[in-house]
């Protein structure tokens, strides 16, 4: 993450806080993380130095309709910067600012099937034992782990899946 967008995203965290504006630009920024990550061609347009400034803000203007007027001018600004190819990461950071801001954690958790309410609440209640911070649940699913889950929130990580207790149990037998 590069020091730049981490500045745009606490600029943009004033302006929401001094505005009671946090959640409606979290979803904003939600949005915009979802739709650059699913659009090649929105990311190529971002990157693209050929591409003029004026049709770089009046995509993204067209794209985000009906998004929040502080998320309006931070595309003017970026794309008056010419640093608009940061957009994505500044929605990343905010999103990150605005968690520790209210003492909020993601944990991600991978899991062979999605989860169901009764286990991501189970999650949830081991995440906030663990840490002491409410938390979000952001499930993954990767059917090669078998089975089990692997836990990640913030620099910690507990992985009770079965291609791990295999890959331990295989390391066992060959010494």
């Amino acid at each position: 993450m590069s020091r730049a967008a981490i500045r745009y995203a606490k600029a943009v965290l004033s302006i929401a806080q001094d505005k009671n504006a946090t959640s409606a630009i979290q979803k904003d920024m939600q949005n915009i993380i979802a739709t650059i990550d699913e659009s090649a061609d929105l990311r190529m347009v971002l990157n693209s130095p050929l591409i003029k400034s004026e049709v770089k803000l009046a995509s993204l203007r067209e794209i985000f309709k009906g998004t929040e007027e502080i998320t309006q001018k931070l595309f003017e600004t970026l794309v008056q910067n010419k640093r608009v190819n940061l957009l994505g990461d500044v929605a990343k950071q905010y999103i990150v600012l605005l968690d520790q801001l209210n003492n909020t954690q993601v944990a991600k958790v991978t899991t062979a099937v999605p989860l169901d309410k009764a286990l991501s609440a189970k999650v949830l209640d081991k995440v906030k034992e663990l840490t002491g911070n409410e938390a979000t649940i952001e499930n993954i699913v990767d059917e090669s782990i078998i089975g089990g889950f692997i836990l990640r929130v913030g620099d910690m990580q507990y992985n009770a899946s079965i291609a791990h207790k295999l890959t331990a149990l295989r390391r066992e037998l060959s010494n």
